[in-house]
């Protein structure tokens, strides 16, 4: 990875200039403030990640910890569970790795890439699974912030780590990755075959692609392009029938392409909560049909394909 550790400070001292986001310096102080605690009772195996248990720590702590883990919210990919203080995020996280993690190649001792990784939830579970590194990227510095919280409280953290970058800044043909994650992110790119090749770029030679994304039911030639929003998202550009899908990652170069679920969204898995107050999926359907997005699209429809480079 020499290639990228060459630009990857200057990458770094750009994402995270303080002009980026008015809420940073608070952040920085709020990560500052947690209580100096941590705890080598980690699960990074269990659907709620857990760090620590409540009786490890006073009530006062506790206190402490919740107070500034509710500062950081919303919180979207979880759960967690931080010495007892139960983090419901707005979406069950650990359904999604559920339904891909018997299909995928092991991860044991394999170097990840996860794209779009949001507060780390997933990467924690890679871990989990026996990688031997993980990078996480995504351009949020909330999320990074969420992150680096959750690891404060881990005694011994395994090799994961978040990098505030999109993969479009990544060196061409990295090839330095055995898996890839690319997780509700496709729909997001105006070009989704550049997308899929800056995914295969970061791959070795017969490394994974692990490929989640929006679908609609139709035959190869069936992409839908909002009008507008889609689930009053405004930046969703093209789904794809999962035929047509697979036609896109033949024409990039992809093999051996499977499609090893697909699974409609339900409000059970996105849904509001105590600690993700904003609207969620229930809004973003139409109250008289579920079945439908408020703009009369078809209502979210996902669909997990893995890949080999």
């Amino acid at each position: 990875m020499q290639a990228w550790a060459n630009v990857l400070p200057e990458q770094i001292r750009q994402a995270m200039s303080a002009d980026r986001h008015g809420d940073l310096g608070r952040w920085r102080i709020l990560l500052e403030q947690l209580p100096d605690v941590r705890s080598r009772d980690v699960d990074l195996c269990s659907d709620c990640i857990r760090i620590g248990r409540s009786d490890e720590i006073s009530p006062d702590v506790q206190r402490s910890i919740y107070q500034s883990l509710r500062a950081l919210q919303p919180w979207r990919k979880g759960p967690f569970d931080v010495f007892g203080i139960n983090i419901d995020t707005e979406w069950r996280s650990d359904w999604k790795w559920r339904r891909l993690r018997n299909s995928i190649q092991p991860l044991q001792g394999r170097k990840v890439l996860d794209v779009g990784c949001g507060s780390g939830y997933h990467a924690w579970r890679m871990a989990g699974e026996g990688a031997g590194l993980v990078i996480g990227i995504d351009p949020s510095l909330l999320f990074l912030t969420q992150f680096h919280a959750i690891r404060h409280f881990m005694a011994e953290p395994p090799k994961v780590y978040f990098l505030p970058l999109c993969i479009e800044v990544l060196p061409e043909h990295l090839e330095a990755f055995d898996t890839v994650f690319s997780m509700g992110i496709l729909y997001h790119r105006r070009s989704p075959m550049d997308h899929l090749f800056d995914l295969k770029g970061c791959l070795r030679p017969g490394g994974e692609l692990v490929l989640e994304t929006l679908v609609v039911q139709g035959d190869e030639n069936t992409v839908l392009v909002p009008k507008g929003r889609y689930a009053k998202m405004r930046n969703v550009w093209f789904i794809p029938s999962v035929p047509a899908l697979t036609n896109w990652l033949q024409r990039c170069g992809y093999r051996n392409i499977q499609v090893v679920d697909v699974t409609p969204t339900r409000t059970a898995e996105q849904r509001r909560t105590d600690w993700m107050a904003f609207e969620s999926l229930k809004d973003f359907l139409d109250p008289d049909n579920q079945d439908l997005t408020v703009e009369g699209y078809p209502a979210p429809l996902r669909a997990t394909v893995v890949a080999t480079a």
